[in-house]
Parts: C-alpha cells; structure tokens; sequence
C-alpha cells in the first residue's frame, strides 16, 4: 500500500468510526490465492458481464480523511492523474468488442481536482454511458458549476453525482474529514438538489449504531437542509461498512456461499473493473476492485480483455466489504 501521508487538512486524532477492539488479522490468512489458511479452496468470482467500468481520476484530493482507503489526500499522487486520451482508449475498447457496459463511473481522489476529468465524463455520456461521478461536493467541484449545469441540461439523469457524507452529524463527519468540511459539503449538495440533479449520497454508521437509525438520521438531514433524497432508497443513500485490511475477519471458501446464502453473482468483481495510472507506470491499468488500486494480486492487465478472468477472493476487504459487509461500490 501507498504510505499515508498526512497534510494541514487532516483530522487530528484517531477516525471516530475506528472500532475500540480489534483482533490483528491472524497470520496465513489472504495468502495463498487458491487456498484459505485452514487448506480449504478459495472463493473465486468470475467477470459475468462488465456493467459498469471504474476510473479512478487520481488519489489527489483537497481533504485528507483520517480513514480514507486509497489514501488520498493534496499530496498522495501515488495514482496519478488519469487522462482523458487514457480513458477514450478503454471506451473504444468497449465499443469494438461490444461489452454490454452501461455505466462509467469516476472516482478518486476527488475527480474535479483531475484538469482533464470534465473532458472524460462529457466523452462517456455522448457515447451513450450513464455515468455517476463520486464527489466530495467542495470547492473542486462548485468550481465547475456552469460546466455541470450545460452537461445536466444535454444529458439529465444519465449523469449521477454521488456525495460522500460520512456521518449524519457534524461532529463525527468533521472527524473524519476535518475541521470546516462539513458546510461546503451540505451547500454543494444543495445545489445539486435545487438545480434538479440525479444525486445520491455514500454514508457509514458508528459501532453500534443500527441501519435503520441510521437512515431515519439522514432522511431528517436531507429533509432539514432541502436535499431530494430518499434515505430509505438503498442506491440512493449507499452505506458503507468499516474497513481495515490489518483486523481480522474470516476466509471466504468454495463452501461460503451456500452456508451464507450468497452467490458469486452479488460480488462487485462479478460486474466491474477500475482503470488506474499509478506513479511510475508508462499506461493505465486495469485492477479487479475499486478497493484494492495498489495490490499487484489484484492487477490484471492493460486491457479489459486481459482483465475479464476470475478473481480470487484473497484480502480481507473481499471479506469485509463485499461477501460479509454486502456492499458494492456501484448502486
């Protein structure tokens, strides 16, 4: 993984969602891609049809959040800038092999902070994608306001702008984010709601704090700062679970799926791929996950073609995330 690296936007302190106890993640555990520590066979997830195609713009950011998973922060360049010629490469690619891709979806770092990154979501929507764009809603993005009002009016509801509120109070989303992050983050969603824009919202909850508390939270914040947003709508208020690759948490097996009642299918792998540029690499690259952008077990080459193969289920935020926590970064 990059190092963090910590800037004068940081929130001091631990993050307000770490949890009190933890165990370290056991030894021998997320090893062995074919096998689980116990010598039972690895959970696999196969690319059953590409649906939506991840770029990340780049890990910089104007915030630097305590727990931010890639790490992105005003100096983290580790994923360089994506361009806008990088990203036509991989739309052609989808064209001339006919990939049944509906959406691209743009995240980062903060996307609007990339010069190239309106270039690259004005390409996707006239070629017909839908697109949603993974923003923080600060002053990146409210310097494009004109730019997004022209791309809204052309395309309407194609075009998604999911804003990250970590938490439904001040305090704890300041804690995370940083002192001063929470109004320009409420007054750019605003916009985005006065202005008739398709919006969503990313969010998380405190230990202990059950879901469905947690969406009556946000519905009465959406509700006290006129934001259209149905809270109780799963890809419109998405919520997202803790992540830490060093805690420990159980290997997914063959024999998971039906003990849990899950299939491969609900895995995010089974339906997407991210494009990274990471720092010192002549061309992007196409990663399994949205989640694992710098783990070279999870890189599968420079193309989509390259990148449609199995996915072996071997980190703990396969775990984590998206078999146990059943999330998904895509609605």
């Amino acid at each position: 993984m990059a190092t963090r690296i910590k800037s004068r936007n940081a929130p001091a302190g631990p993050s307000p969602f770490a949890l009190a106890e933890k165990r370290p993640l056991a030894p021998g555990k997320f090893t062995d891609p074919l096998v689980t520590a116990d010598g039972s066979a690895r959970a696999h997830v196969a690319l059953e049809k590409l649906n939506t195609l991840w770029l990340n713009t780049g890990t910089l950011c104007n915030l630097a959040c305590a727990s931010c998973y890639i790490e992105s922060s005003p100096t983290n360049d580790a994923l360089v800038y994506l361009g806008a010629q990088e990203a036509a490469r991989f739309y052609d690619e989808i064209a001339a092999t006919g990939l049944p891709t509906r959406e691209i979806a743009f995240t980062g770092g903060e996307p609007f902070m990339n010069p190239q990154f309106l270039t690259m979501l004005e390409d996707a929507l006239e070629r017909g994608f839908e697109a949603l764009v993974l923003t923080n809603a600060m002053k990146p993005m409210q310097r494009h306001k004109a730019a997004l009002l022209a791309l809204r009016e052309r395309f309407g509801g194609a075009l998604t702008l999911r804003v990250s509120i970590d938490h439904h109070s001040k305090a704890v989303h300041e804690g995370e984010r940083g002192a001063g992050s929470w109004q320009p983050m409420i007054e750019g969603l605003q916009w985005l709601s006065a202005n008739g824009f398709s919006i969503a919202a990313a969010g998380r909850m405190l230990a202990g704090e059950g879901m469905d508390a947690a969406r009556a939270a946000y519905a009465a914040l959406f509700a006290r700062e006129a934001v259209a947003i149905d809270a109780g709508d799963p890809a419109r208020l998405v919520m997202f679970p803790e992540m830490d690759a060093a805690a420990d948490v159980p290997e997914i097996t063959e024999a998971c799926w039906g003990i849990l009642g899950k299939s491969p299918s609900q895995i995010m792998c089974s339906n997407s791929r991210m494009v990274v540029h990471r720092k010192g690499e002549d061309h992007a690259r196409v990663v399994a996950c949205t989640l694992l952008p710098y783990d070279s077990r999870f890189d599968l080459g420079e193309t989509l073609a390259q990148a449609a193969r199995d996915v072996p289920l071997n980190h703990p935020h396969c775990a984590r995330f998206c078999v146990l926590g059943g999330a998904s970064c895509s609605a």
